[in-house]
């Protein structure tokens, strides 16, 4: 039997460059900056990914999608996380909720934090109030602080499918 109850761990972080918008929750963000990376560089996404991929034991994202292939250049970060959930689904697991924290010292995120959500909810088919989300400067402290970089954490929580009671 499966453990009625797992809890993943994502991290990611992307060098920001000049020009914008930036693409971050599935959205675009207006901003005079952008994230560097091979696909779109959606931190939020990828750290959703990689803690739902955590969660049930498998490759994290740079495994399943590398950035030496030209098939993931430029590509939409929606698209990693919804092969995550089909994973997770495979295993017999749902998704009980995720609790996100977006590390940036601009532009200001808390605007645009329900869209975000919205979107996240469309591509992991949960509804809207299991996915927190919060907004954090650097404090001037840093690669973040200093508007060099952005991150993002996210802790995700899945359960047995078996083990929930039918309505």
């Amino acid at each position: 039997m499966t453990f009625p109850f797992r809890v993943g761990l994502g991290f990611d972080t992307h060098r920001l460059g000049n020009g914008g918008p930036l693409r971050i929750g599935g959205i675009d963000v207006p901003a005079e900056i952008h994230a560097i990376g091979h696909s779109d560089a959606d931190v939020l996404l990828h750290a959703i990914t990689d803690s739902l991929l955590g969660a049930i034991a498998e490759p994290d994202i740079g495994r399943l999608f590398p950035d030496t292939s030209d098939e993931n250049h430029k590509r939409d970060s929606a698209d990693f996380l919804v092969e995550a959930v089909r994973r997770v689904r495979h295993h017999g697991m749902e998704i009980g909720n995720l609790d996100c924290v977006i590390l940036a010292q601009q532009p200001r995120l808390a605007p645009h934090t329900d869209r975000m959500r919205q979107r996240i909810a469309e591509i992991v088919d949960i509804p809207v109030d299991r996915i927190g989300l919060k907004s954090k400067t650097g404090e001037g402290v840093g690669a973040i602080g200093n508007a060099e970089a952005i991150a993002a954490r996210v802790v995700s929580l899945v359960y047995s499918i078996d083990f929930m009671p039918k309505p």
